[in-house]
């Protein structure tokens, strides 16, 4: 088996997840960039166990498996922190995210409480 060919289309989903990942303003399109470039990562373990003969037999399969299991825990995670931002701030895009200390309390209630109560 040639290995050259699951070795470029590798690099290839990590560079169109890495564009993703700096060139979307969505949330979810960039989680989905982060999985592209796990699958990738995927596909250069699995391929280099094939291709290259380890003290540990299937060792790259095992760790492409820890992969996804990693991938997993971050798409919930992810999910959740998108879902909670899209009820605060009613968008997803990256550039609307706070990246400062939120706001001080008015009237010793929460500001994300006004917003709602200003949109009834």
């Amino acid at each position: 088996m040639r290995p050259v060919i699951p070795y470029v289309t590798a690099a290839l989903l990590f560079g169109l997840g890495v564009y993703g990942v700096l060139r979307r303003r969505n949330l979810v399109l960039v989680l989905m960039s982060v999985e592209l470039m796990l699958n990738a990562v995927n596909l250069i373990l699995v391929t280099a166990d094939t291709t290259a003969r380890a003290v540990l037999p299937h060792s790259g399969q095992v760790f492409a498996l820890f992969v996804i299991v990693l991938a997993a825990a971050e798409i919930g995670v992810g999910l959740a922190i998108v879902l909670q931002l899209y009820r605060l701030r009613a968008t997803v895009a990256v550039d609307d995210v706070p990246l400062t200390e939120p706001a001080q309390p008015v009237d010793g209630r929460e500001p994300a409480v006004l917003d709602t109560e200003a949109r009834r």
